[in-house]
C-alpha cells in the first residue's frame, strides 16, 4: 500500500498536460533565419495570476514589481536554455547576452517593461541584432523561489496546481516581420513548480522553431 501512494504521489507530482498550442512560422522563415546573426531576448509582459484570497496581502504596486522580477528571471532562464542548446551546436543563430540587451535599451532611455511604442526595427538597430523576441507570460504561481515562497507564507501553502501561458514572437528587425508566433499553454499537476513549467515549455519550443535544427 505505501508503495502505491509513493507511486501515485510520483505520477501527480510530473504529470504536465498540453492544454493549447498555437504555431506560425513565416514562409520565408528559412531566409530569415539564414540572414540571422544574433538575437535579443527582450523581457516579457508577464502576469502572475493571483486568485482573489491572495491579491488582498498585495498593492498594486507589489504585484506589478512582483512581475518585472518574474520578467527577468524568464529572461534570464530562456537565455540559458538557448545557450545551451548553442553549446550542443542545435541553434543556428547567436544570443545576445540579456545584460547587454537590458544596458543599450536603458542607456536610450527605453524602460525595458514598456517597449511597445518602438518598432523591432528600431530596437534592432538599438541592439545590433537582426531578431528580438518579444511576448507574453501567464502563471499562476511566481517562477521564482523567493517570490513563491513569500506568496505560499502569506496564503497559508503551496498551491495545488501551477499553469503557464506563453506568447511569443520572434520579430525580423529588417522589416519588421513576424517570423515565428508561438502559443503554449500547459498545465502543471501537484509539485509542480514555475521552473519546470519554464524548461517543459522552452524545451516545446526549440522543438518547433526554424532557429534550431
Amino acid at each position: 500500500m505505501k508503495k502505491l501512494i509513493t507511486l501515485l504521489t510520483l505520477v501527480i507530482c510530473v504529470t504536465v498536460s498540453n492544454a493549447q498550442t498555437k504555431l506560425y512560422v513565416h514562409s520565408d522563415a528559412k531566409k530569415y533565419v539564414a540572414n540571422t546573426k544574433t538575437i535579443a531576448i527582450l523581457p516579457l509582459s508577464v502576469q502572475v495570476k493571483l486568485r482573489p484570497k491572495q491579491l488582498k496581502d498585495f498593492t498594486p504596486e507589489q504585484i506589478i514589481e512582483m512581475g518585472r522580477k518574474e520578467s527577468m528571471d524568464i529572461q534570464k532562464a530562456m537565455y540559458s536554455w538557448f545557450l545551451t542548446r548553442k553549446k550542443r551546436g542545435t541553434l543556428l543563430v547567436d544570443v545576445q547576452n540579456p545584460k547587454r540587451t537590458n544596458a543599450l535599451l536603458k542607456k536610450k532611455g527605453i524602460d525595458i517593461h514598456s517597449y511597445d511604442e518602438y518598432l523591432p526595427s528600431e530596437l534592432g538597430e538599438i541592439l545590433g541584432v537582426e531578431a528580438v523576441i518579444t511576448g507574453t507570460y501567464e502563471t499562476s504561481k511566481p517562477m521564482s523561489n523567493g517570490a513563491a515562497i513569500g506568496l505560499a507564507v502569506l496564503t497559508g501553502g503551496m498551491f495545488a496546481t501551477n499553469s503557464a501561458t506563453m506568447n511569443v514572437d520572434f520579430m525580423s528587425t529588417t522589416d519588421d516581420e513576424v517570423v515565428v508566433n508561438y502559443l503554449k499553454k500547459i498545465k502543471g499537476g501537484l509539485g509542480s513548480n514555475a521552473q519546470d513549467l519554464i524548461n517543459i515549455l522552452m524545451r516545446k519550443l526549440s522543438r518547433r522553431i526554424p532557429y534550431t535544427k
